[in-house]
């Protein structure tokens, strides 16, 4: 079975920063470009970053870029997501997927939560 776990997630102060990590296992993690999501109580599942198999290119929602980076490491099956900089509107449940994602590939998520 496919599964992609994500974590590293918490209570953060705004301005102060996070790394999300995702574990891949079921799947030949190289073969696929992979991303992160977000869903904010009360709000649709938004887009968040992307990036492809080999790093090679990265893509970001407008709002984030400069304050988010995404990476991997194929090595160890891993997808990661540096937080800087983070503010209350940030507080959501951050999911990882394939690119373009898939349905059965939806994890728990894990829970960043922004708040003084």
């Amino acid at each position: 079975d496919v599964q992609l776990q994500a974590y590293g997630g918490g209570l953060v102060q705004p301005g102060g920063c996070l790394r999300l990590s995702c574990a891949a296992s079921g799947v030949t993690f190289n073969n696929y470009h992979m991303s992160w999501f977000r869903q904010a109580p009360g709000k649709e599942r938004e887009f968040v970053a992307a990036i492809t198999w080999n790093s090679g290119r990265t893509y970001y929602a407008p709002s984030l870029k400069g304050r988010f980076t995404i990476s991997r490491d194929n090595a160890k099956n891993t997808l990661s997501l540096q937080m800087d900089n983070l503010r209350p509107w940030d507080t959501a449940v951050y999911y990882c997927n394939v690119q373009p994602p898939l349905r059965p590939y939806w994890g728990q998520g894990t829970q960043v939560t922004v708040s003084s």
